[in-house]
C-alpha cells in the first residue's frame, strides 16, 4: 500500500513483555499492566499473553474471582477455555473466539481450561470504563470466530474484533461497536515484504503488540513480545521483512484518575475500599 500525503504515527516508547503468573498459577507474559501502565495507554489497563503446550503452565486456570470498574476481553488463538459467572452466563471459548465482559459494578467469574494437554494460547485485555459507567449493570458476550469480521488484501489478513475502521479504502465494522471508549482491536497477519496502513482517529491512543516475528513502524524495529505506544495523530503504517502477526489496539482516552487494587479499578481510594467491602459482605455483584 502506498503512502500519499498522510501523517504517520511514530513510536513513543517500547516495553517488552515480562514473565508472570496469575490466577491459580497460570504462566503468562504480562505485556503491560499494574506498575507498567500510565496515561499513554489510556483507556487500556492491562494486556496479558498466555501460551504454552505444557499443561502444568495453565491447567489450574483462573478460579472464581471478582471484577469491578472495567471490561475484560479474552481472545483465544488455540485451546479451550470455559467461562462462567455469577449471573449464570457460561461459554466455551475455542480457537479464534472472543469473550467481551463488562464487569461494571461487579461480576464474579471463572476461566478454566477444558483440556489436559496441547497448546493453550491467547490474550486478555482490560479496558477502563469512565466514572459514569463504572457502576452500571454488568454485561457478557461470547463471540464465535465465525462472527468476527475479517478482511484480506495484498496478502494481508486482518480480524476486526472491535471498532469502526477503514482498511484498504473500505469502511468496516468489527464484532463489537458502540462503546464509549471507541475501542479498536485488530489481529493483523502481515506477509513478508509487505506493509499495511491503518487510519486511527486523531487523539486516540494506539498500541501495537507484536506476537510473532518482527515488524517496523516508521524506522523503529519491534520484536516479538514488544509493545509500542504510538504518537497521537495519524495513520499507523507497519512493514515486515518476514511474515509477522501483531495486535493493534486503539481507543478514546478516558482521561480520569485511576485507583486500582487487583481486580478493582475505580477513580478514588475510597471507591476501592468500598469495592473491597462490597466483595467481603457479598454485595459487590448483587
Amino acid at each position: 500500500m502506498k503512502t500519499t500525503n498522510i501523517t504517520l504515527r511514530t513510536v513513543n516508547r517500547v516495553l517488552t513483555a515480562r514473565p508472570a503468573s496469575d490466577g491459580a498459577g497460570v504462566k503468562l507474559n504480562r505485556v503491560f499492566g499494574g506498575d507498567r501502565t500510565n496515561k499513554e495507554f489510556d483507556p487500556f489497563l492491562l494486556l496479558d499473553e498466555f501460551g504454552s503446550d505444557e499443561a502444568s503452565d495453565y491447567i489450574a486456570g483462573f478460579p472464581s474471582h471478582p471484577h469491578r470498574g472495567f471490561e475484560t476481553v479474552t481472545y483465544m488463538l488455540d485451546g479451550k477455555m470455559l467461562h462462567e459467572d455469577h449471573l449464570g452466563n457460561k461459554g466455551l471459548l475455542n480457537g479464534g473466539d472472543v469473550q467481551w465482559m463488562t464487569a461494571a459494578r461487579g461480576i464474579i467469574h471463572s476461566e478454566m481450561p477444558q483440556q489436559e494437554a496441547g497448546l493453550m494460547r491467547g490474550f486478555q485485555l482490560w479496558v477502563n470504563l469512565p466514572a459514569k459507567e463504572k457502576m452500571k449493570d454488568p454485561a457478557y458476550r461470547d463471540i464465535p470466530a465465525a462472527q468476527i469480521p475479517a478482511v484480506g488484501f495484498d496478502g494481508v489478513k486482518i480480524k476486526i474484533i472491535a471498532g469502526d475502521v477503514v482498511l484498504n479504502g473500505e469502511a468496516l465494522k468489527g464484532a463489537v461497536n458502540g462503546l464509549s471508549t471507541e475501542p479498536v482491536y485488530l489481529d493483523v497477519h502481515l506477509p513478508g515484504g509487505t506493509s499495511v496502513e491503518i487510519p486511527i482517529t486523531d487523539g486516540h491512543t494506539a498500541l501495537l503488540y507484536v506476537y510473532e516475528n518482527n515488524v517496523n513502524v516508521e524506522g523503529q524495529l519491534l520484536k516479538a513480545f514488544d509493545v509500542a505506544s504510538l504518537t497521537k495523530n495519524g495513520t499507523v503504517k507497519v512493514t515486515s521483512a518476514d511474515t509477522a502477526r501483531f495486535l493493534l489496539l486503539a481507543g478514546k482516552p478516558v482521561g480520569e484518575p485511576i485507583a486500582q487494587y487487583g481486580p478493582f479499578v475505580m477513580n478514588t481510594p475510597q471507591e476501592i475500599e468500598q469495592a473491597i467491602q462490597d466483595y467481603r459482605d457479598g454485595s459487590l455483584a448483587s
